[in-house]
């Protein structure tokens, strides 16, 4: 009895460090300058902060991830970047579940909330505005787009709310 106590002892310890290593990773990241691999971060402060006209977004097809912070609240994370017709989007998938809004609750937030952001791509700052999108024929282009990250999303899924679609549109429109 006593040799089984300390056996569930031990596999508790060896069980709390892991965990309390990844909490303690993801409280110090929260304000570093952007998210790491695993956990969110804070505020975009480096890098070039971008003025000028609308750039040709095409070069964001070649690329698979950005950096997206939330201004309210002010939270950075990795994100897949679409790029159809001109514009660039942002996807949310598995938000027709429970979990799926648990895990990308950046999406409830910024669906909710005034929808600022800045973007980080190649290290330039853009300032950007998230605007949700429904439905409409852009869904088609922006479907097919997903297929770089092997992904099935149609503009029947997203019009069903299973994924969620905000265009990065310029501040202000």
């Amino acid at each position: 009895m006593k040799i089984a106590r300390v056996c569930l002892q031990a596999l508790g310890i060896l069980l709390l460090i892991p965990v309390v290593a990844l909490l303690t990773l993801r409280y110090d990241n929260r304000y570093a300058d952007g998210p790491s691999i695993l956990f969110p971060g804070g505020e975009l402060v480096s890098g070039d902060l971008y003025t000028g006209p609308e750039p040709d977004w095409s070069f964001t097809r070649e690329i698979p991830t950005i950096e997206l912070q939330l201004n309210d609240p002010l939270s950075s994370r990795l994100i897949w970047i679409l790029e159809s017709n001109g514009k660039i989007y942002i996807a949310s998938g598995y938000m027709s579940s429970f979990l799926g809004r648990l895990w990308k609750h950046w999406a409830v937030q910024a669906d909710a909330g005034d929808g600022l952001a800045v973007v980080r791509i190649n290290g330039i700052r853009y300032e950007r505005q998230l605007v949700r999108i429904k439905e409409g024929p852009e869904l088609d282009g922006v479907g097919a787009s997903m297929a770089k990250y092997g992904s099935a999303t149609t503009r029947q899924t997203i019009e069903a709310g299973n994924t969620w679609i905000f265009e990065l549109a310029p501040r202000g429109t």
